[in-house]
């Protein structure tokens, strides 16, 4: 990884508004890894690092805001029993990859703790900033309980995605705990999932008492609850009891719909990781029955993501993979492509994961002051979303704080 200039100019670029979807031809300036100037013809000082942007287009670093950084395989119940300094290793190389496809800024919600976060911080690992919340909470027998139904040994809570409570003082412990460990954000597991292996996906998990409990700790710590949710109940539940991020959310429905703008919290889908699995997912680790359950889901997800666009949710990236699948991280352009303009996902990994993740004064737009997280890329994404598909044919630059870690 290069150094951070003092200044870096880039010159005579395409630069995206993102707010508007409109691009002005001029230069942009790097001071200390923040955007200082952007305007036409530029005073270039001896001392800056000068790019040649011409006849490309700038547009913010991107954000994925579902991913399992640890998870080294799709059977998530074998990822609890790994040492963590393996973890620790693959999630170093998955990092580092993230950061080559033009994601400078990645939200874990299962498995990532603060070392990592703080090893990316200190620059030991080259990668994404890291937004972590800890191991998910779930209930007994839910969507973070990876025992088989012949299996009456404890459930392992560490180094794993999930972390089963069960009670209101037993969430209310976990989330105070999360948080003493430096959580931004606390994800519970509020229905059934693929992975899981004793629980069918249109189940509903923890009482209300518990998710409001949950709740009701992470406001106090000025933190947010996000929800694993597939079905239409399991998701207006928790909308209703002040859950502000749902994960998935393959089955909402009309309610759905009217919760998330009331409330004003956002959807964030995972398409790609279901496409994904039904290619690779036998030889990455997936068991017999995660492979039925994945079928169904993938099949609604689609219908949902175009009913919660065209209901102006709030919609953010997420990709979900696990193990060497995740390196068709940035397929979900693509996918979504076939319900939402170029523009809409775009904006679903820029500025509104901005929100969500409550970096916008931050990350997330071009913008004199934000942090100079950006792309470069030889061909218009607005007009093509395809080429964010393909990053390494047309990313001819990454920039995360005006470091340049991809040229």
């Amino acid at each position: 990884m290069s150094l951070v200039n003092e200044v870096s100019i880039l010159y005579n670029a395409e630069i995206l508004d993102i707010s508007s979807g409109v691009y002005a031809e001029g230069d942009l300036r790097i001071d200390d890894g923040v955007i200082t100037e952007i305007g036409k013809n530029l005073p270039r000082p001896a001392r800056a690092s000068v790019i040649d942007a011409r006849g490309r287009y700038l547009i913010p670093g991107l954000i994925d805001c579902h991913v399992h950084l640890n998870a080294e395989s799709a059977d998530l119940g074998s990822n609890a029993r790994t040492s963590p300094t393996l973890q620790a290793a693959h999630a170093s190389q998955a990092m580092s990859s993230m950061l080559s496809r033009g994601f400078t800024t990645v939200r874990d919600v299962g498995g990532a703790d603060y070392g990592l976060a703080e090893a990316q911080r200190r620059g030991l690992f080259v990668g994404p900033r890291v937004k972590f919340g800890g191991p998910a909470l779930s209930q007994t027998g839910g969507h973070g309980d990876f025992r088989g139904p012949g299996d009456d040994a404890e459930p392992i809570c560490r180094h794993g995605i999930g972390r089963v409570v069960d009670g209101v003082d037993g969430v209310r412990a976990a989330v105070r705990d999360e948080v003493r460990k430096g959580a931004d954000h606390i994800k519970i597991m509020a229905s059934g999932g693929a992975a899981s292996p004793t629980d069918r996906v249109d189940s509903t998990q923890f009482s209300e008492e518990e998710i409001r409990a949950a709740v009701e700790e992470a406001t106090a710590a000025n933190r947010y609850v996000t929800a694993h949710a597939y079905t239409a109940r399991a998701v207006n539940r928790c909308l209703n009891y002040g859950v502000r991020g749902i994960e998935h959310g393959n089955f909402i429905d009309e309610e759905s719909i009217r919760l998330f703008n009331s409330t004003e919290a956002f959807l964030v889908p995972t398409l790609v990781t279901y496409w994904a699995l039904q290619r690779e997912g036998r030889e990455n680790g997936q068991s017999t029955e995660s492979a039925r359950k994945v079928d169904v889901i993938l099949e609604a997800g689609l219908g949902a993501l175009e009913r919660a666009t065209m209901g102006g949710v709030n919609i953010v990236y997420g990709s979900d993979l696990l193990g060497r699948m995740q390196r068709h991280q940035n397929k979900e352009f693509e996918i979504r492509a076939e319900v939402q303009s170029p523009l809409e996902i775009l904006t679903s990994a820029t500025s509104t994961a901005a929100r969500l993740i409550e970096e916008e004064e931050r990350v997330g737009r071009l913008e004199v002051g934000m942090v100079a997280d950006l792309i470069m890329l030889d061909e218009d994404p607005l007009e093509k979303i395809s080429v964010l598909a393909n990053p390494h044919d047309h990313i001819n630059l990454v920039m995360q704080a005006g470091t340049v870690v991809k040229n």
